[in-house]
C-alpha cells in the first residue's frame, strides 16, 4: 500500500511541475492579490434528443419543486403528474407545468400510468421508503431525496427492491455529481494531501426558512390536505399545520439536523474517498435558539471513527451544524493529509500543500543529522502552497449534474453515482446520529455488512 502511495504522490507532484509551467503559458490564472494559482473546472455532456424520459413528481413541495425545476432543465425531460397531500400545491404545479398536468393526493394513481418513466420523491422522510418501493415494482425509475429512509431499519429493503426489479435508483445528496467533489476525488486519489488522517464538515443556518419555519398557508385545513393519508404509517394524532409544512422538526417525520444535513456530508466524503462508512457514531448538541416546540436540536456535533480500508487509513471525522449562526449558509467539507489539506465545497476546491523545509535550513540540517534521518530536497519540485480549482462561469450545479447522471443512466443502462447502497450508507450514519444524541451514548456500525453491532 506504501508504494502505490508513494507513487500517486510521485504523479501529482509531476502533474503540478506541469501545471505550473502552463501558468506561464496563459491555461491557469495567477491571482497577485492572493497568491493563488487558479484552475477552471469544466465537464463536457452528450445528450440523445431522441431519447425522452416523461417524470412525475410525488412530493411538492419546496424541495420537490426545485427538483423538478431542475431536472426539467436537462434536455428530453418532460413532466406529465403531480402528486402531494396538500391541495395548494397541486394547484401551483398545474400552474407551473401546465394546465393539463395530471395532479392527484394518491401516489398509486400516479404509479399506476403507463406514461410515466421515472418518478422524483420529494415527500417527507418517513415515506421515502415505501413509495420507492412501490415505484420501483411499479417499473419507474427513482429519484429518492436525501435521506433514503426514515429509519436504519429500512434501507435493506429498498436496496432489496432495486436489485429485485433492476430499475434505475439515485439517492439526492447531489454534491456527489459536482466538479467540487469530482476534482477533490481525483487529487486525493494522485496523493495530492498525503496520507488522509482527519475529515472535518460544517453546515450553518440562522434565517427562519433555513431553520425549517416554512410559510403555513392561509387556507390549511384538513378540507385542504389529507392529514389522515400523512399520518397513516405514524402515530395518530389530531390534525396539526405546523406538523405537516414544518415536519423536519418533528421525528415521526423528519430526521432532523442529521438527516437533512450531515447526510450530504457523508455523501460527499464517501464519494471522495470511496469510503464505506464509519465504525463508531457518536453525537451531542442541544436546541439552543429555535424553541419552537420542535422535537429536535438546533446545534448538533458529531464524531466518527473510519477504520482502515481497502480504499483508505483510519482517520477520524468530525461534523457541526447549526442553526444559531449568523452566517447564514456556510458549509464545507475539509480533509486534512500527512501533506496537506482540501476545502471541499460542490463548486470549488482549495488545495494547501505543508511548508517544506528544505536542506538549506542549517537548523533543520542539524536536527536530522542528530536524529540520523537522510535529507530530501523537494523544493524545486513541490507545487505552489495554495491551489484553487474553480467551477466555469455559467456552471449549473452539482444538482443539475446529479440529474444528468440519473437520466443518462436510464437512457444508457449504466450506473448512477448515488444508488440505493450508497445512499444508505451515507443515510445510515446519519441516522445513527439521531439516536446517539436521544440516548447520550455512542453507537458502533459495521459498514461492510451495514448493521447496528449491538453490545
Amino acid at each position: 500500500m506504501k508504494k502505490n502511495k508513494d507513487s500517486s504522490r510521485r504523479n501529482f507532484i509531476k502533474k503540478m511541475a506541469a501545471s505550473a509551467a502552463a501558468v506561464a503559458a496563459g491555461t491557469a490564472a495567477f491571482a497577485a492579490d492572493d497568491n493563488i494559482i487558479r484552475f477552471t473546472l469544466s465537464k463536457k455532456r452528450a445528450f440523445s434528443a431522441n431519447d425522452n424520459v416523461n417524470i412525475a413528481l410525488i412530493g411538492a413541495g419546496g424541495m420537490g419543486t426545485q427538483d423538478t425545476i431542475t431536472a426539467l432543465s436537462v434536455p428530453g425531460i418532460k413532466i406529465v403528474a403531480a402528486c402531494d397531500l396538500y391541495d395548494g400545491r397541486l394547484k401551483d404545479a398545474r400552474e407551473k407545468w401546465g394546465k393539463d398536468l395530471f395532479t392527484t393526493r394518491s401516489y398509486k394513481e400516479v404509479l399506476n400510468r403507463r406514461d410515466i418513466d421515472a418518478v422524483i420523491v420529494a415527500t417527507p422522510d418517513h415515506w421515502h421508503q415505501q413509495i420507492s418501493i412501490d415505484a420501483m415494482k411499479a417499473g419507474k425509475h427513482v429519484y429518492c431525496e436525501k435521506p433514503m429512509v426514515h429509519s436504519v431499519v429500512e434501507g435493506p429493503a429498498v436496496i432489496q427492491a432495486q436489485k429485485e426489479t433492476g430499475k434505475v435508483f439515485q439517492v439526492g445528496s447531489q454534491g456527489v455529481s459536482s466538479l467540487g467533489n469530482e476534482k477533490a476525488k481525483e487529487l486525493l486519489k494522485s496523493g495530492a494531501i498525503g496520507t488522509l488522517n482527519y475529515a472535518e464538515g460544517f453546515w450553518a443556518r440562522h434565517s427562519p426558512v433555513g431553520a425549517w419555519q416554512y410559510p403555513i398557508p392561509a387556507d390549511a385545513s384538513p378540507a385542504t390536505v389529507d392529514w389522515e393519508t400523512y399520518i397513516s404509517n405514524t402515530t395518530k394524532r389530531p390534525f396539526d399545520p405546523l406538523r405537516f409544512f414544518r415536519w423536519r422538526n418533528y421525528l415521526d417525520y423528519g430526521t432532523g439536523m442529521s438527516g437533512d444535513l450531515f447526510v450530504h456530508l457523508f455523501s460527499s466524503l464517501h464519494f471522495i474517498t470511496d469510503s464505506l462508512g464509519p465504525n463508531k457514531v457518536y453525537s451531542s448538541g442541544g436546541l439552543r435558539y429555535w424553541k419552537d416546540g420542535r422535537e429536535v436540536p438546533d446545534v448538533l456535533l458529531g464524531t466518527f471513527d473510519y477504520p482502515q480500508a481497502q480504499a483508505h487509513p483510519p482517520f477520524n471525522l468530525s461534523l457541526r451544524c447549526n442553526f444559531v449562526d449568523g452566517t447564514s449558509g456556510t458549509t464545507y467539507l475539509k480533509l486534512v493529509g500527512s501533506e496537506g489539506s482540501m476545502d471541499i465545497t460542490w463548486d470549488d476546491v482549495v488545495l494547501k500543500r505543508n511548508k517544506t523545509i528544505t536542506s538549506d535550513d542549517p537548523f533543520f540540517i542539524e536536527q536530522m543529522k542528530k536524529a540520523g534521518t537522510p535529507l530530501t530536497d523537494r523544493k524545486r519540485i513541490m507545487p505552489p502552497e495554495e491551489i484553487k480549482f474553480e467551477a466555469e462561469k455559467g456552471y449549473r450545479g452539482g444538482p443539475y449534474d446529479h440529474f444528468v447522471n440519473f437520466f443518462q443512466a436510464i437512457r444508457n443502462g449504466g450506473k448512477v453515482v448515488e444508488d440505493a447502497i450508497f445512499g444508505y450508507r451515507a443515510a445510515a450514519p446519519a441516522l445513527l446520529c439521531i439516536d446517539s444524541y436521544n440516548n447520550d451514548t455512542a453507537i458502533s456500525w459495521n459498514p461492510e455488512k451495514m448493521q447496528v453491532i449491538k453490545k
